[in-house]
């Protein structure tokens, strides 16, 4: 099986080099499913909005993942319970699934969000355990995770504690990808961070000049979506000839 996955889709230049890529994609990788994070996804960075999710549906996209920013737009809890939009895991009790089963051909695909807890949120439940307690439950013949979290070390933990047990291990969040990508010990392909798809000379979506501000005075205005040239990051998985390939789109 064959998995494309964009990571994290940060506001409308995100949008927009994805969908005007996304034939190239599928033309040149041959994927057999498409998963994409959209959790920075609408206009502020912040959640996905039902427009974009249609549109992503239409475009091909079989799985969308998210993050800490998942409830970023009100109307997600309207209709995340129908969709096709994972949201993570280890909330103790939230709208949606943590988790979905994607059919190809006779072939299954379990895909799992979860959040990292490290300079994150301390209450949510440990994704350790949580993905421990869903593989015992739900049976596929492949198991792909996004594992949006902050900390490098945490995010390389999942990948060697699930090693093994699950086919790829992928990392979100952090916006600038990682040059790990690689299969792990016992055959688990793994990759700190895939990277951001958006805008390329920001600071990590964000205009620069707010950001750096932000350092040098302690304070700035609210954060603005930065417009500059492109970037689209990903990966192309082969679950079955154990490889895993960097994607890296500039406009």
């Amino acid at each position: 099986m064959r998995i494309l996955f964009i990571g994290d889709i940060y506001g409308e230049p995100g949008r927009k080099i994805l969908l005007s890529n996304l034939d190239e994609l599928k033309a040149t990788y041959k994927p057999n499913i498409i998963i994409v994070n959209a959790e920075n996804s609408a206009n502020n960075g912040r959640g996905i909005t039902f427009r974009f999710y249609k549109e992503l549906m239409a475009a091909g996209v079989h799985v969308i993942t998210m993050g800490n920013h998942v409830w970023g737009q009100n109307d997600l809890v309207e209709y995340i319970d129908d969709s096709r939009i994972v949201r993570p895991l280890n909330f103790p009790k939230a709208p949606g699934k943590g988790y979905d089963v994607i059919q190809y051909n006779q072939t299954t695909l379990l895909v799992i969000n979860a959040l990292g807890r490290t300079f994150m949120n301390a209450n949510l439940e440990s994704p350790f355990f949580e993905i421990d307690h869903l593989l015992e439950t739900v049976k596929t013949d492949y198991v792909f995770v996004d594992f949006h979290a902050e900390a490098t070390s945490e995010k390389v933990a999942l990948g060697h504690y699930l090693d093994g047990r699950v086919d790829a291990v992928i990392g979100t969040h952090t916006h600038v990808p990682t040059a790990d990508n690689r299969v792990l010990p016992k055959g688990t392909l793994y990759m700190t961070d895939v990277g951001m798809t958006g805008p390329l000379d920001g600071i990590i979506g964000v205009d620069k000049d707010i950001v750096v501000n932000r350092f040098l005075y302690g304070h700035s205005p609210a954060n603005v979506v930065a417009m500059t040239k492109n970037q689209l990051n990903g990966v192309i998985l082969d679950l079955k000839k154990k490889t895993i390939e960097r994607i890296h789109i500039e406009d």
